[in-house]
């Protein structure tokens, strides 16, 4: 049985503490959390180059930062903490590019292509489908949803990387269930 990215970090978390096992104990968290992280990020980000980005940005954060991670949170949720954050940056930095460029209809249409321009992701029309209405989310929902629903995080894991307690979580992730139902019966 394989293990979860979500159990027994501990003993990760020592070799990284110990200068004379950090570095490979580095180069196993990003073998066992690369892949995860990228699809977070790609969820958030829609691109594959800018996904692949954000996680080089990402680990080379968390590298520089090993000293200041005292292990009271999870690893994986400080490494999803970094991700969010270097993928909201990277979001930010491109609304604020495509509203000086672009008036309101073509600004409230610049994820949708992006998505529909994706190259990187084999996926039938509803999958398509999915990842547009998972787009008209506000960022937190669309946060929620993604980290629950692709993810499968628990709740508890959620609240850590987001600060945000488990009930509201939950009220969050239903909200944005219920805006892609709409999504689906509007279209």
């Amino acid at each position: 049985m394989s293990k979860s990215p979500y159990d027994n970090e501990s003993e990760l978390t020592a070799r990284l503490h110990d200068p004379a096992t950090r570095r490979r104990a580095f180069e196993d968290v990003i073998t066992r959390y690369g892949e995860q992280l990228y699809w977070q990020i790609r969820r958030m980000v829609h691109s594959h180059e800018d996904a692949d980005d954000i996680l080089q940005n990402t680990f080379l954060k968390a590298w520089t930062s090993l000293e200041q991670f005292r292990g009271d949170a999870k690893l994986t949720t400080w490494l999803h903490k970094i991700a969010i954050n270097e993928s909201l940056t990277h979001l930010d930095q491109l609304k604020r590019r495509a509203a000086t460029s672009l008036d309101k209809d073509d600004e409230a249409n610049f994820v949708t292509r992006l998505i529909e321009a994706d190259t990187h992701i084999d996926g039938d029309e509803l999958a398509l489908k999915l990842r547009k209405a998972v787009a008209t989310l506000p960022q937190k929902q669309q946060l929620v949803f993604n980290m629950r629903y692709y993810d499968e995080m628990p709740y508890e894991q959620i609240s850590n990387i987001l600060g945000t307690s488990v009930g509201a979580l939950k009220a969050s992730y239903h909200l944005a269930q219920k805006k892609i139902q709409q999504y689906f019966a509007d279209d």
